[in-house]
This record gives structure tokens, C-alpha cells and sequence, in this order.
């Protein structure tokens, strides 16, 4: 299934809200690693160039950077890894923009295996716009917020992917008994 991992009727109701596909590449050889896939370092590089994407779709990119002195800054990342991609795949990268405020954007990145059509791995973000001279977060400029807003799903929390807002750690289970039978 091309959402498989998701809420239940997360497909049906996304099937509304159109992502956006800014990106497509193939896994070079050299994001491979000796266990012959790519590699957790590359997964970041991947995800970047489809946030590069979705802030020059947004008019956010460097091109926006050198003209105004202001940038995105990734402040926080979490990647779920659901199935292996190896050399020479094809992947497409489609990315919502989960939520947005005056000065953060909440991202969420799917990268799907484009001739298998699996969901290989997702990644969530939080980004901030800075000021690069004073090095703190602005609003964004007016001119700008109605391109974010026409973007975002407005935080209904109900329509995110299920790898949205996970957390890190080991789940505990009753310790086990030894068995005395001997």
C-alpha cells in the first residue's frame, strides 16, 4: 500500500491535500555503505535537497537568502526508517508542510521508492527563519505568508502520518521470571 504505516484513512484524506513533489533523484554509489544500502548520513543529505526544494518552491532558498540576509534553520529532526533503498533507485520525495506559524515551519518528508511505490522513510522537521546578522528568529515577511499558509495542512493533527511526533526509547516490558523448575 502506497501509505502503508499511516493513521487509518490517512490515504483517503490526504488523497485531498496534495503534497509537494520538489524532489526526485537516484541513490548515487557513493551514498552506499558497506552493508549495501545507503547509508543514515545520506538519508539527511536526501531529505535536505527535498527542503531545499520546498523552500525555493516558497521563494525561502538561497536565492532568498543572499538577496534579504535572512535564512531556514533546521532546528529539530527526527527520520523513521521503514524500508531499505540501495544503488542506482529511483526516489520521489513528497513533502507537507504540517504547520507554520509567523516564524516556523513544522515539515514532514515522505521518500517513496518510485518504480516499487513503498514509503522507504520519512523525515520530521522544524524549521525557523533567521536573521543571519543578529543570528535569531524573525517573522517571516508578509509577502510571504500567503504562500506558507496556502501550504499548510493548519495542524489538523488527524491527517498527519503516523511518524509525526514519535519519540526515542526502549519500551519496557514486565522483567521476566527465571525459571525455577530445575
Amino acid at each position: 500500500m502506497l501509505f502503508a504505516g499511516v493513521r487509518r484513512g490517512y490515504a483517503r484524506r490526504m488523497a485531498h491535500a496534495t503534497p509537494f513533489t520538489g524532489l526526485r533523484l537516484s541513490v548515487p554509489n557513493a551514498w552506499i555503505d558497506y552493508n549495501g544500502h545507503l547509508n543514515v548520513g545520506y538519508y539527511a543529505v536526501a531529505f535536505d535537497k527535498a527542503t531545499d526544494a520546498l523552500l525555493d518552491h516558497l521563494d525561502l532558498g538561497a536565492a532568498y537568502r543572499f538577496r534579504t540576509g535572512h535564512s531556514i534553520f533546521v532546528i529539530e529532526s527526527h527520520t523513521v526508517y521503514l524500508r531499505e533503498v540501495a544503488e542506482g533507485d529511483a526516489l520521489r520525495f513528497d513533502t507537507r508542510l504540517l504547520d507554520a506559524d509567523h516564524k516556523r515551519l513544522h515539515l514532514f518528508h515522505a521518500m517513496f521508492h518510485e518504480d516499487r511505490k513503498y514509503l522507504a522513510a520519512t523525515s520530521e522537521l522544524m524549521a525557523v527563519h533567521v536573521d543571519l546578522e543578529g543570528r535569531r528568529s524573525v517573522a517571516f515577511p508578509d509577502s510571504h505568508q500567503p504562500a506558507i499558509d496556502a501550504l499548510s495542512t493548519g495542524n489538523e493533527r488527524d491527517m498527519w502520518p503516523e511518524q509525526c511526533g514519535r519519540v526515542i526509547g526502549i519500551r519496557r516490558t514486565a522483567p521476566r521470571r527465571a525459571d525455577r523448575s530445575a
